[in-house]
């Protein structure tokens, strides 16, 4: 196979896509879980960072709220393209460069499980602030801090590192990077960014995944997997 980028989510597009629209950790899991804390969206203007193929856009669609997508992987964004169709709002943008969009134009972003490949937050957190209108909300999930430490026992805690794992997706295999950083760190990133807790969720797995995998089942509601926030721009 050759040297591989980590997370060059373009040359795996369409396994992730696949993975992603029924594994138990994103369908009965994350993406419950961030409709949740969303709650009634129906006329609200969100922002999907690193929306990927396009599954929650998707989801917060069909509730009315008015979305825009963007990602990094052009690859991504033609999936999301041919899910959503050709009126759908979706943009090439990197988080970690200013964003392509104007100030307040959102009553909502959401950031699913996309803040960890990050190795700085605070210009991403602070460009997310400013697309915010006045008391508007970013709805984040991350990798709980925790279980990257029990995989990485090698490691500190209360570092912020870098590590890589083989990711297996259908038959093959992809390397991807994450920045671990305690929880400390991530809340002290929001804070300096502008943002109020209004809500932290370690959340269960919704009902139908037992029958799905009882075994996947019982470790997402007896561990942590994922750590959600719910920030409020303030002012």
């Amino acid at each position: 196979m050759g040297h591989m980028t980590p997370n060059d989510y373009d040359s795996f597009a369409e396994a992730y896509t696949a993975e992603n629209e029924t594994s138990i950790v994103n369908a009965h899991y994350e993406r419950p879980a961030m409709l949740d804390l969303a709650g009634d969206v129906a006329g609200r203007r969100i922002l999907d960072a690193g929306c990927g193929s396009g599954p929650l856009f998707a989801a917060l669609r069909d509730r009315g709220a008015i979305v825009t997508g963007i990602d990094v992987s052009a690859r991504m964004l033609e999936f999301a393209r041919r899910r959503l169709g050709a009126g759908a709002d979706l943009r090439i943008a990197d988080l970690a460069e200013p964003l392509p969009l104007p100030d307040g134009a959102f009553d909502d972003v959401v950031a699913s499980l996309v803040l960890h490949y990050l190795k700085d937050w605070g210009p991403p957190l602070t460009e997310l602030r400013r697309v915010l209108a006045p008391g508007g909300r970013l709805i984040v999930s991350v990798d709980h801090p925790f279980v990257s430490y029990a995989i990485q026992r090698e490691t500190s805690y209360f570092e912020t590192y870098q590590w890589t794992f083989e990711w297996t997706m259908g038959d093959r295999t992809v390397p991807m990077s994450f920045w671990n950083r305690p929880l400390h760190a991530m809340i002290d990133a929001f804070t300096a960014a502008g943002f109020r807790i209004a809500v932290t969720s370690e959340p269960q797995p919704v009902p139908a995944a037992r029958e799905l995998s009882p075994e996947e089942f019982r470790r997402l509601s007896t561990g942590p997997c994922f750590l959600f926030f719910v920030l409020q721009r303030d002012g």
